[in-house]
């Protein structure tokens, strides 16, 4: 089947954070991490058939939903997963949260990898605990771990999680079976335990393949939790639904008491009709959608040669966030995004908010959307970098 990823939806008007944040109509978003694209057909017509019910009450999350989880990680990542390791909520911010909270207490460390995702640090403060970062190596054109940094931050005997990002966001890393392994080993040898959230999954590029963190070896089983949901693969983020993944029943318990202590235990319909509908019908959509933003990504990087060759571009493995290097302006991150967003009428993310000193030199580019928006809003950067 063809699906049209070429197609301009009007977004304006429908209380888009993307769209309707920006005072000024004539902005293209490329910030949020959120598609410009319609979702998969299949989960159209399913809502459509439950909107058709007319009544919305509180919901009931069925069996088939768990079927519908483990059928999809089993087949599309050899990964087994047991019925009683799974637990919804609303979101995997969310989850974040309660694993946090049910994994340490006030005054603990948490380790994260930066720059990354900047709602970790809003979930580790919110929860008492301190932010203990750990810079990753620049390559010449992506990021490694540096192992030794990380062991002496395990080491640390305040130090109980580490908060991995698997696809890594911003910098598009997509992690190795042996860089996973040798994490955890650091990991289990100073008693630290690994939350891997994992809501980029599907968001991979041609020659990578993603590796759950649990699905290495039963070391890394027993020593994470995994959270997941479909929202950033197939655009249904409002939908709210996520997935915690935990073989170990007593830190399922806390996980439970941490997602009633923060009212995060009943997620809407929708949600769970357009889980099952992504995992039982849309691998198709989504093979397409992959290639599709893979030729975005070819297309900015011709253009960044061409038209901006002194900004250098991260290599994308995963995601669809593009990390570009901005150092060669002369203009920090937080300067350049604001005369892009004032003068370009282009909207993207400064780099200062992943907190890595680097990060104040780089800008992150959402590139899930029409090819056409897409290079309008490059050119709009073009003609404010020149």
């Amino acid at each position: 089947m063809k699906y049209n990823f070429d197609k301009l939806t009007e977004r304006r008007g429908t209380n888009s954070m993307k769209w309707d944040e920006a005072a000024d109509r004539d902005v293209i978003p490329m910030w949020v991490a959120d598609m410009d694209f319609e979702t998969a057909p299949c989960i159209t017509e399913a809502l459509h058939k439950r909107i058709d019910h007319a009544i919305f009450g509180y919901t009931f999350v069925p069996e088939s939903y768990y079927e519908a989880v483990i059928s999809w990680f089993g087949r599309r990542h050899g990964w087994a997963i047991n019925r009683d390791w799974i637990q919804y909520t609303s979101g995997v911010v969310s989850a974040i949260s309660c694993c946090i909270k049910a994994m340490t207490t006030p005054g603990d460390n948490v380790l994260v990898l930066t720059p990354v995702y900047n709602c970790f640090f809003s979930s580790i403060r919110n929860n008492g605990c301190n932010i203990l970062e750990c810079a990753l190596k620049p390559t010449e054109d992506s990021y490694e771990i540096d192992f030794n940094a990380v062991e002496r931050c395990c080491k640390d005997e305040k130090t109980r999680i580490l908060l991995l990002c698997n696809p890594h966001n911003p910098a598009g890393r997509v992690w190795t079976k042996a860089e996973l392994a040798r994490l955890n080993d650091i990991c289990i040898n100073n008693n630290v335990r690994v939350i891997s959230d994992e809501i980029h999954c599907e968001l991979v590029m041609p020659g990578h393949k993603f590796i759950p963190f649990a699905s290495v070896s039963d070391d890394c089983l027993n020593n994470s939790i995994t959270l997941n949901s479909p929202s950033k693969s197939f655009n249904t983020a409002g939908l709210q639904i996520a997935n915690i993944i935990c073989n170990n029943a007593e830190w399922q318990k806390r996980i439970d008491r941490a997602i009633n202590d923060n009212e995060v235990c009943d997620v809407n319909p929708f949600g769970v009709i357009a889980l099952q509908a992504a995992y039982n019908e849309g691998e198709a959509w989504l093979k397409a959608l992959n290639a599709y933003l893979y030729d975005n990504y070819i297309a900015l990087k011709e253009f960044f040669s061409l038209e901006m060759p002194q900004i250098k571009i991260t290599r994308l493995e995963g995601t669809y966030l593009v990390w570009a290097d901005i150092s060669a302006t002369g203009l920090t991150a937080d300067e350049l995004s604001e005369r892009l967003l004032y003068e370009g009428k282009v909207w993207m993310t400064s780099g200062s908010v992943y907190h890595d000193p680097l990060s104040q030199n780089h800008l992150r580019i959402n590139i899930a959307c029409p090819r056409s928006r897409m290079m309008e809003g490059l050119k709009r950067m073009a003609t404010v970098v020149k």
